[in-house]
Formats: structure tokens, sequence, C-alpha cells
């Protein structure tokens, strides 16, 4: 099977739909800046959901994100990345958030064991090995857990994180690589090993 990749073609399309649509935002059309909340929803909050391990924080960090994006829409270049303006509204929204909880809060995205199959098992170990990777995402420093969530999560290459985050590739690839350390050594911890 072959995975379908979009055209050149395609891109620039869209590039340009979602330049017309920030333009028109800009100029105050409630519809086209209804419409970049659609294209942008369920991957803010699965940004926030990534970055908090909470699934009830994250819908009321996206509900602030699209607050923020309202008041701000004016001030965004449309010849800029806007998913990585959005991407630091999220993630300035979500660490603000961590900041108020102090560490209280708890991880739960809401993950549903019995959709990992028929086999109680099957779905436990899954359930549990799924609660020990977001208990060592918990333990990353907050740049940690941003480049490892936008690099291994997300699936960015290391160039288009340090865009994001303005910062340079060498940085994001060391923070990638302490990240990843860290979690490793933490799960083998966590399951009795020596790393």
């Amino acid at each position: 099977m072959q995975l379908a990749v979009p055209s050149f073609d395609c891109l620039v399309m869209e590039e340009d739909l979602l330049r017309r649509l920030i333009q028109e935002a800009k100029a105050g059309e409630i519809a086209s800046f209804e419409r970049l909340i659609v294209l942008h929803e369920r991957w803010v909050l699965r940004v926030a959901q990534r970055l908090l391990l909470n699934r009830e924080a994250a819908k009321d960090a996206a509900q602030d994100v699209f607050l923020r994006v309202h008041q701000k829409i004016r001030s965004v270049d449309e010849k800029q990345d806007f998913r990585a303006w959005l991407y630091r509204i999220t993630a300035n929204i979500c660490f603000d958030i961590l900041r108020r909880a102090k560490n209280d809060m708890p991880i739960d995205l809401g993950w549903d064991p019995v959709a990992c199959g028929d086999d109680p098992e099957k779905s436990a170990a899954a359930l549990q090995a799924k609660q020990l990777v977001l208990a060592a995402l918990k333990n990353l420093s907050p740049r940690e857990r941003e480049v490892i969530v936008l690099r291994d999560l997300e699936g960015y290459s290391s160039a288009e994180v340090a865009r994001i985050l303005g910062s340079s590739e060498t940085t994001v690839r060391s923070q990638i690589s302490t990240g990843r350390a860290k979690m490793k050594s933490f799960i083998l911890a966590s399951r009795g090993r020596k790393a």
C-alpha cells in the first residue's frame, strides 16, 4: 500500500487559502476567522493535550488559545508560518496553566482501553505503557516536553521545530536527545531496570 502524498500544487493551494483566510479574518470577516478555527481546532487540542497531559485542562487551554488568536489576529503576518505563530500561543497558554497548577495536575488524556481491541490483557498492557510514557513526559522540563511533542509526537523535523520555537537546530537536537534520554531512564527505572 502506497501513501498518498499531496502534490506541490495542492500544498500551494492550501497555503493560498490559509493566507486568504488570515487576510479576511484580519479585515474582520467572522466567517473566515471561524474557518481558521475549524481548520486548526483539532491540532491545537492535540498539542495542548500533549503539553498538559490532561484532557480537561487542554480543552480549557484550546478555548483560551482561540480567544487570544481572536484578540491578536491583526498582528499576524500572513507571509509567515501561521501554525508556528499558533503553536507559540498554544504553548504559552499551556505553560501558564502548568505554572498555576504547580505540578499538581493529574495525568488524564481520556484514553479508552477498550479501543485497543477485545483482548483485555493487550488493552491493559497498552494502557500501562501509555501511562508510563505520559509519566515520563511529565518529568521533562517544559522545553524538553515541547521539543519531544513537536518532533516525536507531531512529526516535525528538527529544522521545523527550531523554526517554530525560534531556536537553533543544534539546540533543538540537543534538547531532543536530552529529553529522550530522560524518558528512557524514567521508563527503565519504573520497570526496575538500569539504563
